[in-house]
Formats: C-alpha cells, structure tokens, sequence
C-alpha cells in the first residue's frame, strides 16, 4: 500500500473511533516485566522469577505494601509470553494453565484487591514477538472483548509480524474495540516504533485521537549507553514529538531501569530527571523484592513525581547543549519550571556549570524564584532572575531543579 492511501485510511478510520476512555490525564505510573524477567517461562529451574501469576501476585504486593501505590505506581502490566500457544475453541485467547492457573480474570480480581490495576499485553500481527498467538485484523474484537470480560486495566499492543498496512487498520480498530466494550482500558500502541517513530510516517494527530500513550522508539536495553541513545533521539526529534503530549495522550521512550544492573546511581538519576521533564510514563521493570535503597529512595522522590505528573501535561525540551552538558527544561503548573543539567562526561570529576534564571528564559516572576535541589532534597535559595546558580554536575550525572515563583 502507498503512503498516501495509507494517509487516508488514518484520516477515514481515525475520525470514527478517537478513544474516550477520561485515562491517563498524567502520565501513568506502575511496573511491568519485560526489561527485568523477559521471556522466562523456566517455571520448573526458577519458579520465583518465570513468567506466572506468582510473579505479578508478589509484584502487587510489594506495590501495594512497599509505599509505591500510594505514591501514584498503581499499573501492575503482563508483558508478552503469558499465554497458551493455540487459542481456545471459541478462538480467544487463553493463558498458560501451568504458569497462570486461576487465570487472568482472578490475576485481575487479586491485583485489583490490592488497590492496583492490571495490564495486559498483545501484538497487531499474527504471532506476538515472542511467537505467541497475535491479534489479527479478524481477531481484534473477540481479543478486546476478552479483556474487557478479564477486567484488565490497560493494553500494550505490540507490532511484531504485521506490516505498515495491517498496522494502519489495526491499531485504530483496536482502539474502537476496546471503546466498544464500555470498560476503560488505556491503551498503549507501539504502532509508531515500527516506523520510525517520526512524521510523515507517523500521524501523532491520529495517534493523540486514538492511543493513550505510544512507544515512539526502539526497546531500552539494561545499559547507560542505551539510556543515552534514547535521550539523544529525543532531543534531536523533540520539535516533531513535543507537540503531541498531553493529558491522556504521551510519548513512551520506554521503562525505567533503574533497580537492574546496567546503570550507576547517576546514571538511574538522569534517566528519572530527563523521564520526567519528558512526560514520560513511570513504568518500573526491576525486582521489587531485592530493589536497593538507594534505588528505592530515588523512584519515591515525591517532588520526582510532583514533577513527572504536573497535570498542565506539557512535554519539556532540550534547550542547550554545551560540550559534555544539557539543559532540558519543563513548564509546570502555576509558573513553576523543572530544569535538569545532565552530563554526558565521564572524566572522573564533576562539571562545573554556572547559569542564570534568564538564560534558561524563565523570567516571569520578576521578584524571582525559589530553587530545590530534586535529588539532593535541599532548597538552594532564591534567587533573581539575572542573579548566577553555581551548580557542579556529576559525570554521566543530573542536577535536577524544581523552581516555583515568589510572586
């Protein structure tokens, strides 16, 4: 099919199914499996970490119990690899009894017991990525019927084994299939990271209408390197993707690492810092039972997650870049800002970096404003608007700034 025709179904298809489903008004926060456990169905060698009802049930407990639900993680999302191979004789979707033996409709009933909500993954393709059965163009109203009578919560629909031209159909007959069954459930498209994330392949118009949030980029790997190749991606696109965040509708660059093995503690917090000046979704995929300290005392950051969720829900930018250093910036709510200076230099010694309110153009409130060290929990001061901050940035580190008006 040509782009143009293609165009066109967006447009036909797009203008009858926009989802109304009031979800995801700040950017949702939970966990998920798939960077942490992957594929593992291994339930016979290692029955404390495969793929099974058990994991997600001692995931919501630790959710519920451990301070994360209450500070706003209430996703619990199954990734791929839960169900059987074969669809049921009805031609649903089933999962595996051996790993999932009440099934997910009492997996949901447990994890909604807890004061959490479930999600649930499908592929638009005939086989998931994983090799699992997928969701067909023919298949997609039974599929979200199903969920709907499961009481899942949320859908991430993958992309794996469909091409440009089923996808184009898929994700919006999706869309208006879940809408169909009357139960809210968010969904979550990867439809653009199959093609290349960017206009005019990707529409962001059709996708605000009908997605709740999308995976926009490819899947992050438990490393530094990775974590960098996603920021930079970002900002070098941000003028094409910034536009299209907003309540109910955001830009996914994908899970939070941080609690794995791939990134120090600087680095886990330039991840959190540039996730949250994105908008971004706050989905944790770590060992909640084994997680650090320090790594649990940084994803609870509450003034993190004042940032991350501002309900004005507008995506921040990269606005400097200079050398090793970044500025990235996010208007908040009631004149408020979030700065965050990363540092991409790892020569052993901090940076130092001296700026000032209107260099950074926040210059509204002329009597100035009040600044907090995110991270550090200090307050800095207040400060003038041409008054100089000294800030001194870790390597391959963030400082991240909270600054709200004294007017």
């Amino acid at each position: 099919m040509s782009l143009p025709l293609v165009t066109v179904l967006w447009v036909l298809i797009g203008s009858c199914c926009a989802l109304d489903n009031g979800l995801m008004r700040t950017p949702p926060m939970g966990w998920l499996a798939w960077e942490r456990y992957r594929c593992n169905i291994d339930c016979k060698h290692d029955p404390e970490n495969c793929i099974s009802e058990h994991l997600f049930k001692i995931m919501a407990d630790r959710l519920a119990e451990d301070g994360w639900r209450d500070l706003g993680y209430k996703y619990i999302n199954i990734d791929d690899c839960w169900a059987m191979k074969e669809r049921d004789l009805q031609g649903r979707l089933q999962a595996d009894p051996d790993r999932f033996p009440s099934g997910i409709k009492a997996l949901a009933d447990y994890v909604h017991s807890r004061g959490l909500k479930l999600g649930i993954y499908s592929d638009m393709g005939n086989l998931t990525c994983a090799g699992y059965p997928g969701t067909t163009l023919d298949t997609i109203d039974i599929d979200a019927k199903t969920f709907a009578n499961w009481e899942v919560d949320m859908l991430k629909f993958d992309g794996c084994y469909s091409n440009s031209s089923e996808k184009a159909i898929g994700y919006p007959k999706m869309s208006a299939a879940l809408n169909a069954t009357g139960r809210p459930i968010a969904y979550s498209c990867s439809w653009p990271a199959y093609e290349g994330g960017l206009p005019p392949k990707v529409n962001y118009t059709l996708l605000g209408d009908i997605c709740n949030l999308w995976r926009n980029y490819d899947d992050i790997q438990d490393s530094w390197e990775d974590v960098l190749t996603i920021i930079d991606w970002f900002g070098d696109n941000q003028d094409a993707l910034q536009p299209a965040a907003g309540p109910g509708q955001w830009n996914d660059p994908d899970m939070l690492i941080t609690g794995d093995f791939g990134l120090s503690y600087e680095q886990s917090k330039s991840q959190l810092a540039i996730w949250a000046v994105l908008a971004a979704p706050f989905f944790m995929s770590n060992d909640l039972r084994t997680i650090s300290e320090e790594a649990r005392d940084i994803l609870q950051n509450r003034l993190l997650i004042y940032i991350n969720q501002d309900p004005l829900g507008m995506q921040g930018k990269r606005i400097m870049q200079s050398h090793s250093l970044e500025v990235w910036k996010r208007a908040l709510v009631h004149g408020q800002y979030a700065v965050a200076v990363l540092s991409k230099s790892t020569s052993g010694m901090p940076t130092p970096f001296k700026t000032n309110l209107a260099a950074v153009n926040i210059v509204d409130c002329k009597k100035g404003y009040k600044i907090f060290d995110v991270f550090g929990k200090a307050f800095l001061g207040s400060f003038g608007i041409d008054e100089s901050i000294y800030l001194k940035i870790n390597p391959t580190g963030v400082v991240l700034l909270f600054i709200m008006p004294v007017c």
